[in-house]
């Protein structure tokens, strides 16, 4: 029995493959140099690294369920609507990160 290979020519499996949160080429983000300075923010001392900590959420504070007259209503997260959630979670980690790694402290009331 004979097999078939294929191979694709293409760099992505597909052509339009686009990475996710990924804009594609020649697209504006308005956001983008906000997303940088954030991104670009180094947490190099603890009394920040704890700041970031208390300050931003380990899960969305939106996130509810409310019993009224009878009924639950189930409130979504709404975190995911921030256009700089993943700048922020990824700021939240790196001071996390320097607290445990680098400074050797428990970060256990940090999580949720």
């Amino acid at each position: 029995m004979e097999s078939i290979n294929h191979t694709h020519t293409h760099s992505h499996p597909h052509p339009n493959y686009h990475p996710p949160n990924q804009k594609k080429s020649g697209s504006f983000d308005i956001l983008n140099p906000l997303r940088r300075v954030v991104d670009g923010i180094q947490v190099k001392h603890n009394r920040i690294a704890h700041l970031i900590c208390q300050t931003i959420p380990c899960c969305c504070p939106f996130e509810r369920k409310i019993n009224l007259f009878g009924r639950i209503f189930d409130i979504p997260a709404l975190c995911k609507l921030n256009p700089l959630y993943n700048e922020f979670v990824g700021l939240r980690f790196r001071a996390l990160s320097y607290l445990a790694d680098e400074c050797g402290e428990d970060v256990t009331k940090y999580i949720c």
